[in-house]
Parts: C-alpha cells; sequence; structure tokens
C-alpha cells in the first residue's frame, strides 16, 4: 500500500539505524547484498546534498554467527567475545560497501555514557563532525566488548537518538522489522491501526509500544518511541520504516508505508538551556572585536580573550562579558580547560600550537555551543 511520497531533499543531515535483525541472518551471517542496496541508497543521498551518518547494531549478532555460539542467551563474557569478533568483520562490511561507490567510512565505539559526560560528548561531536566534513560516513555502534552488564542486541535506537541530536541531524531513520507504528502490535492484535503521522510523543502514543519482536531485535516499538521522544524534542525528525525491503530508503521515498514523527522542539531549544538553566564554572571577557563577531553568529576565538577567570574543564558552561563594562553578552560551553584558556588568551589559533604543545581546537567556545542573550 502506498501511504505518500516522501522527499528526503528536506534534510539535509541525516541519521540511519540499522537492526541486527537487518543486517544479519542467524544461520548465514551477513545479509551481503541487502548492506549494498542500503549502502547505495546512501550514495544517492549524499549526491543530492545530504551529510549521513550510520548507527548500525549487529556486532553481536554475527560473531556469534562466526563463533557458532547456540541459539539464546549467552553469558556475558560470551556477548562480549561475540561483539569483539563481529565489530571487525561488521566494520570491515561497512568499509567495502561504501567503498564501490567511492565513500569513506570511519569507525566510532561510543556507549550511552559518552553522550552524557560533556566532554566525552564533545570529543564525540568532535569526531563525528571532521568525519562528515570530509565525506566520510561515520558508522557508529555501541561499544559492547566493555559492557560490564547485560547486552541488549538491537537497542541502539535510543543511542542512534542520541548521536542524533549530538550532531544536529535533521532527520532520524530507524530501520526495523516492523514499518511503523500502530494503535497496537500488529502481531497480536489483527485489527491494529497504521498511524502515518504522530505531531507529537503523548502518553497514548507511548502505551502504543509493545515489546520485542523478535530474538536479534530486544528494542522493539518501545525504546523507539523513546527515541522519538529524544530526537523530536531536539528539533530532529524521526521515521521508523521496515528495512525487510532492500533499498529501503528509495521505498520510502517511493511512498513504502512509514511513520513520521514530527519534530516538537527546535535547535534552538538546547541553546535555551544554555542562556537560563546552567550555573557557569568561569568567565571570559571579550574585546569589542569578539562581541561583534559574536552578534554576527561566529564562534569566539582565544584571540578575542583579554581575561579568564574561574575553574573549568572542557564542556563546561561559562559565561561571557564585554572587557570594559563587565556586561554578560552570551553564555556557552568552554572549549578548553581553564589552565590552557588562560594561557592561550589572545593570542591567534597559529600560536596555539606552540603554547599548548598540541593543535588547537575550531574555538574558545563553538557557535553551536554558545547564546548571546
Amino acid at each position: 500500500m502506498v501511504e505518500r511520497n516522501t522527499d528526503f531533499s528536506q534534510w539535509r543531515r541525516i541519521a540511519i539505524k540499522v537492526g541486527s535483525a537487518l543486517l544479519v541472518d542467524r544461520q548465514t551471517g551477513l545479509r551481503a547484498d541487502w548492506l549494498a542496496a542500503l549502502c547505495a541508497d546512501i550514495a544517492d543521498l549524499r549526491q543530492k546534498g545530504a551529510e549521513v551518518l550510520v548507527v548500525s547494531s549487529g556486532a553481536i549478532a554475527l560473531g556469534r554467527t562466526l563463533l557458532g555460539l547456540p541459539n539464546g542467551s549467552l553469558k556475558l563474557e560470551e556477548n562480549q567475545a561475540a561483539a569483539a569478533m563481529g565489530q571487525i568483520a561488521l566494520s570491515s562490511a561497512w568499509s567495502n560497501a561504501l567503498a564501490t561507490h567511492d565513500i569513506r567510512a570511519g569507525q566510532i565505539l561510543i556507549t550511552l555514557s559518552d553522550t552524557e559526560a560533556r566532554r566525552r560528548y564533545l570529543n564525540a561531536r568532535a569526531t563525528i563532525g571532521t568525519l562528515l566534513k570530509h565525506g566520510a560516513v561515520p558508522v557508529i555502534n555501541e561499544n559492547d566488548t566493555v559492557a560490564t552488564e547485560e547486552i541488549r542486541y538491537g537497542d541502539n535506537d535510543r543511542l542512534a537518538a542520541r548521536v542524533a541530536t549530538m550532531v544536529g541531524a535533521d532527520l532520524l531513520v530507524l530501520l526495523s522489522d516492523i514499518d511503523g507504528l500502530y494503535t497496537a502490535p500488529p502481531a497480536n492484535d489483527p485489527a491494529a491501526e497504521f498511524i502515518a503521522t504522530v505531531p507529537r510523543i503523548t502518553p497514548q502514543i507511548e502505551a502504543m509500544a509493545g515489546d520485542a519482536g523478535s530474538e536479534l531485535s530486544r528494542g522493539g516499538m518501545r525504546t523507539k518511541i523513546e527515541a522519538g521522544k529524544i530526537a523530536t524534542g531536539a528539533g530532529c525528525a524521526m521515521i521508523i520504516a521496515s528495512g525487510k525491503t532492500r533499498s529501503p530508503i528509495s521505498a520510502i521515498a517511493g511512498g513504502a508505508r512509514h511513520t513520521l514523527f514530527e519534530t516538537t522542539g527546535t535547535a534552538t531549544a538546547r541553546k535555551g538551556w544554555i542562556a537560563g538553566s546552567i550555573d557557569c564554572a568561569g568567565q571570559l571577557y571579550i574585546d569589542e572585536g569578539a562581541e561583534k563577531a559574536l552578534r554576527s553568529g561566529k564562534s569566539l576565538l582565544p584571540a578575542g580573550i583579554r581575561h579568564v577567570e574561574g575553574t573549568f574543564r572542557r564542556g563546561d558552561p561559562v559565561s561571557i562579558h564585554l572587557c570594559e563594562s563587565g556586561a554578560q553578552i552570551a553564555r556557552g560551553l568552554a572549549g578548553y580547560d581553564s589552565d590552557d584558556a588562560k594561557l592561550i588568551a589572545g593570542h591567534r589559533n597559529a600560536d596555539i600550537e606552540a603554547i599548548l604543545n598540541q593543535p588547537p581546537r575550531s574555538a574558545m567556545v563553538h557557535r553551536d555551543d554558545l547564546v548571546v542573550i
């Protein structure tokens, strides 16, 4: 049934989450033909001007097949060993499939805590952003080889949402073994009605989420709804669609059934949080040139800073003041620790490497982490 065509050109940065059950067959291993078709879709999105990143499940599912581990529950160390084995094969598969379209891939292993701790959050975001800037496709997976608690296959939905919002994605596509949201789990209720569009995730929408759909995809609809709350609240639309068909992105564009979750927040919601809801750990005093740069939408560079006060770490909130009057004109998240900030204040980026014995970061406070009051 054709529901509606979807124009992906309206989104400039797209995150695609791929479930384990789509990538891996428990008997035969990697579904190479399916992966090749998806990578052709990714190449098409990029050709039309979009940046694409992938959050890929499948390391444990692939690894347990390669190791010949039995069906059913595994011990923690077996899960970790399967992840270690599968991750190499999985990253190689993505790299080779994308390479047929002259696209380079970069592997990133993170955990949910990496997206919550500010310092690690900034490091992960910078890495992903740099890969995208240089035309690569970041392939992201949870670092299951060092998990300290039971690993749940396919529970990368929320991780995908956190990554998508972290890098400012416009759209998150969750490819799964179900084609969208229904009023009840369709496998249990033949009368369940399909929902094409969700303007806002309400308690009623949350109540529609069922349990896991398969052995390899245990996140189920519940984690997808939770992912939707994370994404849409930060200004990132989300689509839930079936990945069972070849070329699933092309299928969505052509009218295949899917559920679109509309945004309920904006990209400025996070900046509102920066502006009004956090205590500042330090103060940066800037000159008139830096003030003009900030008011024109640019980042704060070390060269424009005249004085640094307080003790803070990279990622901590800082207030920004005019040097002459002391008036606060902005807030943001520091790009350097306070000790380094004091050393490089007033210096141009070209001088920073010699001062700190390391290449300079992009800014003292990046414009994406800055709010002019």
